[in-house]
């Protein structure tokens, strides 16, 4: 029997626990279960149909589980308690495209019991001041989605539900978000990332929890799920006059254009395959050391690398 967690006691600012989620015959979420703490970046991950919709769905209150427990900053989900700690941005940011921005936030900013004299300034932070006063109908994709996090900073949610927050954001724009979204971790805000974009998660989530088929297949931080996979380190070696044919009959591997030789090693052998290259001397001119990428670990994780 699963042990629920009370959150006054560990202090989460969200709780799944047990969470399953039939639709009809099928089943969508399996056993689901993870926590985030306040100030907690957790990047969410998983192909289309995996569970991450669904799962958002149901910390937001929109639908009801078949079975487990959520609780969100202490409440039940659909709470008008939970609702005033909660913020969401989904990935296809829909509003009145006749308001201009500036109306579209007081709008919001009202209904959320915010101060309207903070509208100004958060269409500042997001960097849509300039066209506060046209009609939103004129503004790019990349813009709504930047007035949708505006509204996600209202009222200072104790946890904010991102779905794709980078969609439709040139790269500027996307370094831009993950410093606001920094800013609000800061803040003790916890954020819970659903995305694609594996390079972006990579460095600016404290966590990563991978889903594949409804369930939760690693929930940890980078270097503990890294270390458990237990993939292989690749070693690019750059050979002396651009002729790795020696180095390649000393060491094996793979050679790459005549003039390098990649090799695998385990993080255990990591040193020990160090020690050999250094005893090559002048034969190599470079080493190059990639660990296991988010990308590995997520094919890893999904099963995507298994036969």
């Amino acid at each position: 029997m699963t042990e629920h967690k009370n959150p006054s006691e560990t202090g989460d600012a969200l709780i799944v626990d047990g969470l399953c989620k039939r639709h009809g015959r099928v089943q969508t979420l399996e056993n689901v279960s993870l926590a985030l703490k306040p100030g907690e970046r957790m990047a969410l991950l998983g192909h289309n149909g995996a569970g991450k919709t669904t799962l958002m769905k149901l910390i937001l209150g929109l639908w009801s589980p078949s079975a487990g427990q959520i609780s969100v900053a202490g409440a039940v989900p659909g709470s008008s308690e939970a609702r005033r700690a909660s913020a969401y941005l989904p990935e296809a940011v829909a509003f009145h495209r006749a308001l201009t921005g500036r109306e579209q936030l007081t709008l919001f900013a009202r209904l959320a019991g915010a101060p309207v004299k903070s509208v100004d300034g958060l269409l500042e932070r997001v960097g849509v001041a300039d066209a506060a006063d046209r009609r939103i109908g004129t503004w790019s994709k990349g813009m709504r989605q930047r007035l949708g996090l505006a509204q996600v900073l209202l009222g200072k949610p104790r946890i904010a539900l991102l779905d794709e927050p980078t969609s439709g954001l040139d790269p500027i724009s996307r370094h831009d978000l993950y410093a606001i979204i920094d800013e609000m971790a800061q803040h003790g805000t916890a954020v819970l990332i659903a995305s694609h974009a594996l390079t972006e998660v990579e460095a600016r989530t404290d966590r990563i929890a991978i889903m594949r088929k409804g369930r939760v297949v690693a929930d940890d931080t980078l270097a503990r799920l890294s270390a458990r996979a237990e993939l292989p380190i690749r070693l690019k070696l750059t050979a002396q006059n651009d002729d790795a044919s020696e180095v390649h009959a000393r060491l094996g591997g793979k050679r790459i254009n005549g003039a390098s030789v990649e090799l695998l090693c385990s993080p255990e052998n990591k040193m020990e395959r160090l020690a050999h290259i250094a005893a090559l001397g002048d034969l190599v001119v470079d080493v190059e050391m990639a660990p296991p990428s988010l990308e590995d670990l997520y094919r890893h994780y999904s099963g995507e690398d298994r036969t």
